[in-house]
Protein backbone atom coordinates (compact mmCIF):
# COMPACT_ATOMS: atom_id res chain seq x y z
CA UNK A 1 0.00 0.00 0.00
CA UNK A 2 1.23 3.69 -0.98
CA UNK A 3 1.87 5.41 2.18
CA UNK A 4 0.13 8.63 1.35
CA UNK A 5 -3.14 5.88 1.64
CA UNK A 6 -2.72 5.90 5.20
CA UNK A 7 -5.07 8.07 7.11
CA UNK A 8 -2.83 10.12 9.11
CA UNK A 9 -0.59 10.54 6.20
CA UNK A 10 0.94 14.42 6.13
CA UNK A 11 0.62 14.80 9.84
CA UNK A 12 3.56 15.74 11.39
CA UNK A 13 3.77 14.38 15.53
CA UNK A 14 6.66 15.14 17.94
CA UNK A 15 6.32 13.12 21.09
CA UNK A 16 7.88 14.76 23.97
CA UNK A 17 7.38 11.47 26.38
CA UNK A 18 9.16 8.42 27.57
CA UNK A 19 8.25 5.01 28.94
CA UNK A 20 4.28 4.55 28.27
CA UNK A 21 1.14 7.09 28.04
CA UNK A 22 2.86 9.29 25.56
CA UNK A 23 5.09 6.67 23.56
CA UNK A 24 1.96 4.49 23.41
CA UNK A 25 -0.47 7.79 21.55
CA UNK A 26 2.93 8.75 19.47
CA UNK A 27 2.91 4.65 18.08
CA UNK A 28 -1.03 4.75 17.33
CA UNK A 29 -0.21 7.98 15.11
CA UNK A 30 2.85 6.61 13.63
CA UNK A 31 1.21 2.94 12.51
CA UNK A 32 -1.74 5.08 10.76
CA UNK A 33 0.83 6.93 8.66
CA UNK A 34 1.74 10.29 10.86
CA UNK A 35 5.53 11.10 11.16
CA UNK A 36 5.91 10.45 13.91
CA UNK A 37 9.84 12.61 15.55
CA UNK A 38 10.42 11.41 19.19
CA UNK A 39 12.87 13.75 20.99
CA UNK A 40 15.49 11.58 23.38
CA UNK A 41 17.44 12.76 25.47
CA UNK A 42 20.95 12.02 24.32
CA UNK A 43 22.07 10.29 27.61
CA UNK A 44 20.27 6.86 27.38
CA UNK A 45 17.29 8.18 25.55
CA UNK A 46 13.55 6.78 26.51
CA UNK A 47 14.35 4.55 29.93
CA UNK A 48 11.41 1.78 28.26
CA UNK A 49 14.89 1.22 26.05
CA UNK A 50 16.07 -1.04 28.76
CA UNK A 51 12.34 -2.26 30.68
CA UNK A 52 11.55 -6.05 30.78
CA UNK A 53 13.41 -8.52 28.33
CA UNK A 54 16.21 -7.11 26.64
CA UNK A 55 17.58 -8.66 23.49
CA UNK A 56 21.82 -7.89 23.10
CA UNK A 57 20.95 -4.55 25.62
CA UNK A 58 17.38 -3.35 24.16
CA UNK A 59 14.16 -4.04 25.48
CA UNK A 60 11.81 -6.03 23.00
CA UNK A 61 9.02 -3.76 24.31
CA UNK A 62 11.14 -0.58 23.11
CA UNK A 63 10.92 -2.01 19.44
CA UNK A 64 7.45 -2.15 18.98
CA UNK A 65 6.17 1.41 20.83
CA UNK A 66 8.49 3.01 18.87
CA UNK A 67 7.67 1.27 15.31
CA UNK A 68 8.02 3.70 13.05
CA UNK A 69 9.27 6.66 14.65
CA UNK A 70 12.47 9.11 13.93
CA UNK A 71 14.75 9.09 17.10
CA UNK A 72 15.95 12.54 17.12
CA UNK A 73 18.44 13.10 19.96
CA UNK A 74 18.00 17.16 21.59
CA UNK A 75 19.50 18.46 24.82
CA UNK A 76 16.50 20.48 25.82
CA UNK A 77 19.04 22.14 28.56
CA UNK A 78 20.71 23.47 25.91
CA UNK A 79 19.70 26.60 23.98
CA UNK A 80 20.13 25.41 20.64
CA UNK A 81 18.37 21.95 22.01
CA UNK A 82 15.80 24.42 22.22
CA UNK A 83 16.04 26.30 19.01
CA UNK A 84 15.99 22.80 17.05
CA UNK A 85 12.54 21.75 19.16
CA UNK A 86 11.22 25.34 17.73
CA UNK A 87 11.55 25.00 14.92
CA UNK A 88 10.26 21.47 14.78
CA UNK A 89 6.57 22.52 16.41
CA UNK A 90 6.50 25.51 14.10
CA UNK A 91 5.64 22.86 11.56
CA UNK A 92 4.33 20.30 13.33
CA UNK A 93 0.47 18.97 13.74
CA UNK A 94 0.57 17.72 16.57
CA UNK A 95 2.81 17.42 20.22
CA UNK A 96 2.67 15.30 22.36
CA UNK A 97 3.71 15.29 25.63
CA UNK A 98 4.08 13.48 29.27
CA UNK A 99 6.13 15.63 31.50
CA UNK A 100 4.86 16.54 34.76
CA UNK A 101 3.07 19.68 34.50
CA UNK A 102 5.47 22.56 34.93
CA UNK A 103 8.36 20.81 33.16
CA UNK A 104 8.21 22.37 29.98
CA UNK A 105 7.41 25.82 31.06
CA UNK A 106 10.64 25.99 33.13
CA UNK A 107 12.09 25.46 29.90
CA UNK A 108 10.20 28.13 28.06
CA UNK A 109 7.88 26.20 26.16
CA UNK A 110 4.69 26.57 27.72
CA UNK A 111 1.47 26.63 25.59
CA UNK A 112 1.91 30.31 25.51
CA UNK A 113 4.63 30.08 23.52
CA UNK A 114 4.57 27.23 21.49
CA UNK A 115 0.53 28.39 20.39
CA UNK A 116 1.90 31.57 19.50
CA UNK A 117 4.75 29.81 17.71
CA UNK A 118 2.00 27.60 16.01
CA UNK A 119 -1.31 28.41 16.31
CA UNK A 120 -2.26 25.71 14.47
CA UNK A 121 -0.59 23.08 16.74
CA UNK A 122 -2.33 20.52 19.08
CA UNK A 123 -0.95 19.68 22.20
CA UNK A 124 -1.79 16.54 23.92
CA UNK A 125 -0.20 16.54 27.57
CA UNK A 126 -1.18 13.13 29.49
CA UNK A 127 0.19 13.61 32.78
CA UNK A 128 -0.92 12.23 36.32
CA UNK A 129 -3.78 14.35 37.81
CA UNK A 130 -4.15 17.55 34.67
CA UNK A 131 -2.64 20.42 34.37
CA UNK A 132 -5.15 21.92 36.71
CA UNK A 133 -5.95 21.04 40.92
CA UNK A 134 -4.10 20.85 43.76
CA UNK A 135 -2.66 17.46 42.97
CA UNK A 136 -1.32 18.52 39.43
CA UNK A 137 2.16 19.08 40.66
CA UNK A 138 3.00 15.58 42.02
CA UNK A 139 4.21 12.63 40.07
CA UNK A 140 1.49 10.20 39.17
CA UNK A 141 2.45 6.73 37.12
CA UNK A 142 -0.34 4.85 35.87
CA UNK A 143 -0.47 2.82 38.56
CA UNK A 144 -1.59 5.97 40.67
CA UNK A 145 -3.87 6.99 37.81
CA UNK A 146 -5.48 3.29 38.14
CA UNK A 147 -5.59 3.78 42.24
CA UNK A 148 -7.77 6.98 42.32
CA UNK A 149 -9.64 6.38 39.43
CA UNK A 150 -11.06 3.43 40.88
CA UNK A 151 -9.60 0.40 39.01
CA UNK A 152 -7.89 -1.01 41.75
CA UNK A 153 -10.38 -1.16 44.28
CA UNK A 154 -12.30 -3.20 42.34
CA UNK A 155 -9.96 -5.71 40.99
CA UNK A 156 -9.18 -8.88 43.28
CA UNK A 157 -11.17 -11.04 46.05
CA UNK A 158 -12.99 -9.57 48.37
CA UNK A 159 -11.16 -11.23 51.04
CA UNK A 160 -7.44 -9.97 49.63
CA UNK A 161 -5.94 -6.51 48.81
CA UNK A 162 -6.36 -5.15 45.94
CA UNK A 163 -4.39 -6.30 43.03
CA UNK A 164 -3.39 -4.65 39.61
CA UNK A 165 -4.68 -6.00 36.34
CA UNK A 166 -1.06 -7.22 35.38
CA UNK A 167 -0.73 -4.11 32.57
CA UNK A 168 0.10 -0.94 32.70
CA UNK A 169 -3.71 -0.11 31.50
CA UNK A 170 -4.22 3.26 33.05
CA UNK A 171 -1.39 4.84 30.99
CA UNK A 172 -2.64 2.68 27.58
CA UNK A 173 -6.14 3.83 28.51
CA UNK A 174 -4.98 7.50 28.49
CA UNK A 175 -2.82 7.51 25.32
CA UNK A 176 -6.24 6.14 23.76
CA UNK A 177 -8.09 9.26 25.30
CA UNK A 178 -4.97 11.13 24.13
CA UNK A 179 -5.20 10.11 20.12
CA UNK A 180 -9.09 10.16 20.42
CA UNK A 181 -8.63 14.30 21.84
CA UNK A 182 -5.78 15.08 18.98
CA UNK A 183 -8.22 13.59 16.63
CA UNK A 184 -11.17 15.38 17.39
CA UNK A 185 -8.98 19.24 17.74
CA UNK A 186 -7.90 18.10 14.24
CA UNK A 187 -11.34 18.22 13.02
CA UNK A 188 -11.96 21.26 15.08
CA UNK A 189 -9.34 22.88 13.12
CA UNK A 190 -9.93 21.26 9.82
CA UNK A 191 -13.84 21.60 9.37
CA UNK A 192 -14.60 24.56 11.57
CA UNK A 193 -11.48 26.60 10.84
CA UNK A 194 -10.45 26.44 14.57
CA UNK A 195 -7.24 26.86 15.60
CA UNK A 196 -4.80 24.38 17.85
CA UNK A 197 -5.81 23.36 21.42
CA UNK A 198 -4.78 21.71 24.23
CA UNK A 199 -5.97 18.12 25.00
CA UNK A 200 -5.82 17.50 28.74
CA UNK A 201 -5.51 14.16 29.84
CA UNK A 202 -5.30 13.30 33.72
CA UNK A 203 -4.04 9.40 33.91
CA UNK A 204 -6.64 8.95 36.76
CA UNK A 205 -9.41 10.89 34.37
CA UNK A 206 -8.87 8.51 32.04
CA UNK A 207 -9.63 5.17 34.42
CA UNK A 208 -11.92 7.15 36.00
CA UNK A 209 -14.35 7.43 32.60
CA UNK A 210 -14.11 4.13 31.95
CA UNK A 211 -16.04 3.01 35.93
CA UNK A 212 -19.76 2.21 33.96
CA UNK A 213 -22.07 2.62 36.43
CA UNK A 214 -19.72 3.64 39.85
CA UNK A 215 -20.89 7.29 40.41
CA UNK A 216 -24.56 6.89 39.87
CA UNK A 217 -24.87 4.13 41.98
CA UNK A 218 -23.46 5.83 44.67
CA UNK A 219 -25.11 8.69 44.29
CA UNK A 220 -28.20 7.51 44.12
CA UNK A 221 -28.01 4.47 46.67
CA UNK A 222 -24.94 4.89 48.26
CA UNK A 223 -23.65 1.67 46.81
CA UNK A 224 -20.03 1.13 46.73
CA UNK A 225 -18.97 -1.68 43.99
CA UNK A 226 -16.41 -3.91 45.90
CA UNK A 227 -13.96 -6.59 44.68
CA UNK A 228 -15.78 -10.05 43.58
CA UNK A 229 -13.02 -11.86 42.34
CA UNK A 230 -13.79 -13.09 39.05
CA UNK A 231 -17.50 -13.08 38.89
CA UNK A 232 -19.23 -10.00 37.23
CA UNK A 233 -21.50 -8.43 40.28
CA UNK A 234 -25.14 -8.47 39.54
CA UNK A 235 -24.70 -10.24 36.43
CA UNK A 236 -24.88 -13.91 36.08
CA UNK A 237 -23.99 -16.04 35.40
CA UNK A 238 -20.13 -14.81 34.49
CA UNK A 239 -17.11 -16.07 36.10
CA UNK A 240 -13.71 -18.59 35.61
CA UNK A 241 -13.89 -22.03 36.24
CA UNK A 242 -11.37 -24.65 36.18
CA UNK A 243 -11.44 -28.03 34.23
CA UNK A 244 -10.49 -31.55 35.27
CA UNK A 245 -6.64 -30.88 33.82
CA UNK A 246 -6.21 -27.15 35.56
CA UNK A 247 -6.73 -24.74 32.82
CA UNK A 248 -9.25 -22.48 33.13
CA UNK A 249 -12.42 -20.80 30.89
CA UNK A 250 -13.88 -18.06 31.10
CA UNK A 251 -17.78 -18.44 30.64
CA UNK A 252 -20.41 -15.51 30.25
CA UNK A 253 -23.79 -17.46 30.11
CA UNK A 254 -25.69 -14.43 31.57
CA UNK A 255 -28.18 -13.74 28.47
CA UNK A 256 -31.48 -15.04 29.09
CA UNK A 257 -31.96 -17.37 26.29
CA UNK A 258 -28.06 -18.19 26.46
CA UNK A 259 -28.37 -19.26 30.24
CA UNK A 260 -31.15 -21.63 28.73
CA UNK A 261 -29.10 -23.13 26.26
CA UNK A 262 -26.07 -23.95 28.82
CA UNK A 263 -28.37 -25.73 31.53
CA UNK A 264 -29.66 -28.19 28.82
CA UNK A 265 -25.88 -28.74 27.14
CA UNK A 266 -24.75 -29.42 30.81
CA UNK A 267 -27.77 -31.79 31.29
CA UNK A 268 -29.98 -29.86 34.23
CA UNK A 269 -33.11 -29.15 32.02
CA UNK A 270 -34.69 -28.63 35.95
CA UNK A 271 -32.75 -24.94 35.89
CA UNK A 272 -33.37 -24.38 32.00
CA UNK A 273 -36.83 -24.23 32.81
CA UNK A 274 -37.06 -23.24 36.19
CA UNK A 275 -39.19 -19.98 35.65
CA UNK A 276 -37.36 -17.75 38.36
CA UNK A 277 -34.23 -18.50 36.63
CA UNK A 278 -35.72 -16.86 33.41
CA UNK A 279 -34.03 -13.83 34.19
CA UNK A 280 -30.97 -12.19 35.11
CA UNK A 281 -32.18 -10.89 39.13
CA UNK A 282 -33.49 -14.50 39.42
CA UNK A 283 -30.38 -15.62 38.50
CA UNK A 284 -28.36 -12.92 40.55
CA UNK A 285 -30.21 -13.91 43.75
CA UNK A 286 -29.05 -18.11 43.35
CA UNK A 287 -25.56 -16.88 42.33
CA UNK A 288 -23.37 -19.15 44.90
CA UNK A 289 -25.99 -22.19 43.72
CA UNK A 290 -25.45 -21.77 40.22
CA UNK A 291 -21.73 -21.06 40.46
CA UNK A 292 -21.46 -24.42 42.54
CA UNK A 293 -23.18 -26.10 39.84
CA UNK A 294 -21.37 -24.83 36.66
CA UNK A 295 -18.07 -25.20 38.82
CA UNK A 296 -19.02 -29.22 39.86
CA UNK A 297 -19.92 -29.14 35.90
CA UNK A 298 -16.34 -27.88 34.90
CA UNK A 299 -14.17 -29.60 36.76
CA UNK A 300 -15.76 -33.45 35.77
CA UNK A 301 -13.99 -32.20 32.32
CA UNK A 302 -10.98 -31.65 30.17
CA UNK A 303 -10.78 -28.25 29.36
CA UNK A 304 -10.80 -28.96 25.48
CA UNK A 305 -14.19 -31.19 25.93
CA UNK A 306 -15.60 -27.81 28.27
CA UNK A 307 -14.83 -25.72 25.54
CA UNK A 308 -16.56 -28.15 22.58
CA UNK A 309 -19.64 -28.52 24.52
CA UNK A 310 -20.38 -24.95 25.00
CA UNK A 311 -19.54 -24.31 21.91
CA UNK A 312 -22.41 -26.71 19.95
CA UNK A 313 -24.49 -24.65 22.56
CA UNK A 314 -23.70 -21.46 21.43
CA UNK A 315 -22.52 -20.85 24.82
CA UNK A 316 -19.69 -17.16 24.91
CA UNK A 317 -16.58 -18.83 26.80
CA UNK A 318 -12.80 -18.71 25.99
CA UNK A 319 -9.88 -20.79 27.57
CA UNK A 320 -7.94 -18.13 29.49
CA UNK A 321 -5.08 -17.62 26.95
CA UNK A 322 -1.29 -17.45 27.60
CA UNK A 323 1.18 -15.93 24.66
CA UNK A 324 1.80 -19.73 23.67
CA UNK A 325 -1.83 -20.44 23.32
CA UNK A 326 -2.11 -16.80 21.11
CA UNK A 327 1.07 -17.44 19.18
CA UNK A 328 -1.42 -21.35 17.78
CA UNK A 329 -4.90 -19.98 17.56
CA UNK A 330 -6.57 -19.84 14.42
CA UNK A 331 -8.36 -16.57 15.23
CA UNK A 332 -5.43 -14.71 15.91
CA UNK A 333 -3.25 -15.79 12.92
CA UNK A 334 -6.23 -15.30 10.43
CA UNK A 335 -6.82 -12.03 11.25
CA UNK A 336 -2.92 -11.38 11.29
CA UNK A 337 -2.69 -10.28 14.91
CA UNK A 338 1.19 -11.04 14.60
CA UNK A 339 3.64 -9.37 12.35
CA UNK A 340 6.99 -10.69 11.63
CA UNK A 341 9.47 -8.41 12.01
CA UNK A 342 13.50 -8.38 12.08
CA UNK A 343 15.58 -7.10 15.09
CA UNK A 344 18.77 -5.09 14.38
CA UNK A 345 20.91 -8.31 13.94
CA UNK A 346 18.34 -10.04 11.42
CA UNK A 347 16.60 -12.34 13.76
CA UNK A 348 13.12 -13.02 13.09
CA UNK A 349 10.73 -11.79 15.77
CA UNK A 350 7.08 -11.56 15.88
CA UNK A 351 5.35 -7.84 17.15
CA UNK A 352 1.71 -7.65 18.02
CA UNK A 353 -0.36 -6.80 14.84
CA UNK A 354 -2.40 -3.36 14.21
CA UNK A 355 -5.67 -2.41 15.91
CA UNK A 356 -7.83 -0.76 14.81
CA UNK A 357 -8.71 -2.66 11.24
CA UNK A 358 -9.27 0.09 8.48
CA UNK A 359 -10.56 -1.23 5.24
CA UNK A 360 -9.42 1.05 3.14
CA UNK A 361 -6.47 2.94 4.77
CA UNK A 362 -5.18 0.11 7.23
CA UNK A 363 -2.31 0.63 9.16
CA UNK A 364 1.23 -0.93 8.96
CA UNK A 365 4.29 -1.70 10.55
CA UNK A 366 7.90 0.36 8.18
CA UNK A 367 10.08 -0.48 10.57
CA UNK A 368 11.34 -1.87 14.59
CA UNK A 369 12.26 1.13 17.25
CA UNK A 370 15.03 2.95 16.12
CA UNK A 371 18.53 3.03 17.77
CA UNK A 372 19.42 6.33 19.89
CA UNK A 373 19.34 9.48 17.18
CA UNK A 374 19.19 7.07 14.71
CA UNK A 375 17.31 9.89 12.46
CA UNK A 376 19.30 13.04 13.20
CA UNK A 377 20.98 13.75 10.34
CA UNK A 378 17.64 13.25 8.58
CA UNK A 379 15.85 15.13 10.17
CA UNK A 380 18.17 18.05 11.29
CA UNK A 381 19.09 18.02 7.27
CA UNK A 382 15.32 18.83 6.69
CA UNK A 383 15.32 22.12 8.48
CA UNK A 384 18.35 23.23 6.83
CA UNK A 385 21.03 22.08 8.75
CA UNK A 386 24.45 21.09 7.38
CA UNK A 387 26.71 18.10 8.05
CA UNK A 388 29.17 19.85 9.47
CA UNK A 389 26.62 22.02 11.94
CA UNK A 390 25.30 18.56 13.14
CA UNK A 391 28.15 17.92 13.87
CA UNK A 392 29.20 21.00 15.67
CA UNK A 393 25.65 20.76 17.67
CA UNK A 394 26.82 17.21 18.78
CA UNK A 395 29.95 18.26 20.23
CA UNK A 396 28.31 21.58 21.75
CA UNK A 397 26.33 18.71 23.48
CA UNK A 398 22.89 20.09 21.83
CA UNK A 399 22.13 16.92 20.25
Amino acid sequence: MNASAKPLAGLKVIELGTLIAGPFASRLCAEFGAEVIKIESPDGGDPLRKWRKLYEGTSLWWFVQARNKKSLTLNLKHPEGRDILKKLLSEADILIENFRPGVLEKLGLGWEVIHALNPKLVMVRLSGFGQSGPYKDQPGFGAVGESMGGLRYITGFEDRPPVRTGISIGDSIAALWGVIGALMALRHREVNGGQGQVVDVALYEAVFAMMESMVPEFDVFGFIRERSGNIMPGITPSSIHTAADGRHVQIGANGDAIFKRFMQAIGRDELANDPTLASNDGRDARRDELYGVIDRWVASLPLEDVLAVLNRAEVPASRIFSAEDMFNDPQFLAREMFLQAKLPDGKPFKMPGIVPKLSETPGSTEWIGPELGEHNAEVLGALGYSAEQVAALKADGAI
